[in-house]
């Protein structure tokens, strides 16, 4: 990109942000996405979707997000929500707060989904760690006190991702005429590792341990990964025990 691109910000963009069961995008599920479409300047469209997981979430992930598996339970599933998403993305530039963490899970999702998702993005959380060096810390939460945005329902995706835009927006205003070279959208990138499916062996113990303990099946078991698998055995175990 040369001098001349950089003589103003970028002006239209999706940012979006999003909440998950865990953080390893490898095993852990997209739960919602929230995100704003700005286009020259102006908000044109939101994104806001729930996604069933097909599993319980954990006591922190309900208290941190407000979202309770009852509000889960009658969401789209994944692929579908994630279809939506990378059609509302179009060709725009993303971004996010610490977007290699967003944009892993959806990139990860996207490619099990045989859907491509190769996206330039801006960081707010790296802009803030360049430009606001001297502040203990740079977290949303604390940049949305420092220049006093409103983000009353923080830790849901769509309130994070209009809040980013404002961030945004402030940095812009205050840092683009000596910084524009921070302020440029970089190719993000992250290597999706290959999924290894659930075995033939943790299918039978997982259905017969389903059976044993009459509990119903709420996910298709052949697109678990081994991971998966092994985490909800063990999840099944631990809850209602072994099978005698």
């Amino acid at each position: 990109m040369t001098e001349d691109k950089l003589c103003n910000p970028i002006t239209s963009f999706v940012c979006f942000d999003i909440e998950t069961t865990g953080l390893n995008p490898q095993t852990d599920k997209v739960i919602e996405i929230g995100a704003v479409k700005v286009k020259d300047k102006k908000i044109v469209e939101y994104f806001s979707e729930l996604i069933n997981p097909g599993i319980k979430l954990s006591p922190l992930i309900a208290n941190l997000t407000g979202i309770s598996d009852n509000m889960l339970k009658d969401a789209d599933t994944e692929e579908r929500v994630i279809q939506k998403f990378v059609d509302f993305t179009e060709d725009y530039v993303v971004i996010g707060h610490n977007i290699l963490f967003d944009y892993s899970f959806i990139k990860t999702a996207a490619g099990g989904f045989h859907m491509g998702f190769e996206k330039k993005g801006i960081d707010t959380l790296e802009l803030c760690r360049k430009l606001h060096g001297s502040l203990e810390s740079r977290s949303l939460e604390s940049m949305c006190r420092y220049y006093n945005i409103n983000n009353e329902h923080a830790h849901r995706a769509y309130e994070d991702a209009k809040a980013t835009v404002v961030l945004y927006v402030k940095l812009c205003n205050e840092f683009f005429q000596d910084n524009p070279k921070v302020f440029e959208p970089k190719q993000l990138i992250y290597k999706v590792k290959k999924v290894q499916f659930i075995t033939k062996k943790q299918k039978n113990y997982l259905i017969d341990l389903l059976k044993y303990h009459n509990i119903d099946i709420v996910q298709p078991i052949d697109t678990l990964t081994q991971s998966e698998a092994s985490k909800w055995i063990d999840e099944i175990i631990f809850n209602h025990g072994r099978m005698k």
